[in-house]
């Protein structure tokens, strides 16, 4: 009868033990996430607190603004690996990125293999001002070289706030939905925290990521979750299973 005066969990509380992460950006000097190595071990550091047992560290790949490429980005991980090990790390790392979807990804398509997260899913990002023009031949191109796209922080795209029909569509072209764990928490701001309530409460979200770039994003797991959709929400958390 008061069960709307229970404490809302927190973030932190709310992750199982075993936790598999699939989106962060934890390697040293390579993009927006962490700065240096000491940033890395503090980063692995507080996953393994927080309850995370397995990491993908997924880099951006973006024209002009982070120009990784699959060598480089593998080079720096198997540079970090070698200092986790030295630092008594113990979380097992994988590597894969995180692909901007534009112009330059639909060549990168044709004469690179992709980094992916699983077998043949990839993770892929849009600019959070407008959709590309090119987005479904974008889609298609990446399921016709047998790719599965996993959509990351489908929530954060504030474009499709009025037009949520929109992530019908994309389901339908073949999306896996990634959730940020930090929108359940109202990190991103209202419209995200709507955004993200609504797409778990429809049943659209697939897998969930930390998107951890640097401490600021550890210290959000001590807020409280305002998802309405607890059982939802776990789910989402438990598929992550599926990349054991």
């Amino acid at each position: 009868m008061f069960s709307f005066l229970k404490p809302k969990p927190s973030l932190r509380d709310f992750i199982p033990d075993g936790f598999i992460d699939i989106h962060s950006h934890l390697l040293p000097g390579i993009d927006d996430g962490a700065a240096s190595i000491e940033d890395s071990f503090f980063i692995i550091d507080s996953m393994k607190e927080i309850g995370f047992s397995q990491c993908i560290a997924t880099p951006h790949v973006f024209q002009d603004v982070w120009n990784n490429t699959e060598s480089k980005i593998e080079q720096v991980a198997a540079e970090t690996k070698v200092a986790f090990d030295r630092n008594g790390e113990v979380i097992p790392m994988r590597v894969a990125a995180e692909y901007m979807m534009d112009m330059s990804f639909f060549k990168r398509l044709k004469t690179e293999k992709l980094l992916t997260i699983k077998d043949n899913y990839v993770l892929v990002e849009m600019s959070y001002i407008n959709a590309p023009n090119q987005l479904y031949e974008i889609l298609f191109d990446l399921q016709n070289e047998d790719y599965i796209p996993v959509l990351a922080h489908p929530e954060r795209y504030l474009y499709y706030f009025s037009n949520f029909n929109e992530y019908e569509k994309l389901k339908n072209a073949g999306c896996k939905f990634q959730l940020n764990l930090l929108s359940a928490v109202g990190y991103y701001g209202e419209g995200v925290l709507q955004l993200a309530d609504k797409l778990i409460s429809k049943g659209m979200i697939d897998f969930v990521g930390s998107d951890i770039h640097h401490e600021r994003h550890i210290k959000a797991f001590d807020g409280k979750i305002q998802i309405k959709k607890l059982d939802l929400f776990k789910e989402a958390i438990s598929n992550n299973t599926f990349f054991k």
